[in-house]
């Protein structure tokens, strides 16, 4: 993996209404358009432009493989809305459990999409006892969006 190219986790802390159409296509774009949607990213330069454009509807981080094996195994989902488990993996991409499949996306060898039918959101639930702060601020002024670095990982796990 490149030092550039690092593995995201982005999901959407804020809702559809009154959002300005630019910024709505972008979100689309990233295929996150309803709230509490995730999306495991590969960050490049074009990826990093749209989450900055998106920065006030979505929080962002590196993902660690633990939480990735977790968001995989319960919020993975194929067509027909079945769950993702080891031997639909072993089948369908060179990965033998959720678990190898996710340490090789958090080390940026693999992607979401190697595994054949897999959908590339992730629906998650609000979090457990809330967000903390207000949403419509930064991270760093006490608020839910934007750059959160590992800490995505606590709210992945609070929404999974």
């Amino acid at each position: 993996m490149s030092s550039e190219e690092k593995v995201i986790l982005a999901i959407r802390v804020r809702g559809q209404v009154s959002v300005r159409p630019q910024i709505e296509d972008t979100l689309d774009k990233l295929l996150l358009g309803r709230l509490h949607q995730a999306r495991v990213l590969k960050l490049s330069p074009s990826l990093q432009g749209m989450i900055t454009k998106a920065k006030d509807y979505i929080t962002w981080g590196e993902v660690d493989a633990e939480t990735l094996t977790l968001l995989l195994s319960k919020r993975g989902r194929l067509p027909g809305n079945k769950r993702l488990d080891d031997g639909y993996v072993k089948k369908n991409s060179g990965h033998s459990t959720i678990k190898a499949l996710a340490k090789a996306i958090a080390e940026g060898k693999a992607s979401v999409g190697d595994v054949t039918d897999l959908k590339p959101v992730f629906r998650l639930s609000p979090p457990r006892k809330g967000y903390r702060g207000k949403k419509h601020l930064p991270m760093g002024m006490g608020g839910v969006t934007g750059y959160r670095g590992a800490e995505i990982n606590n709210l992945a796990r609070k929404m999974i």
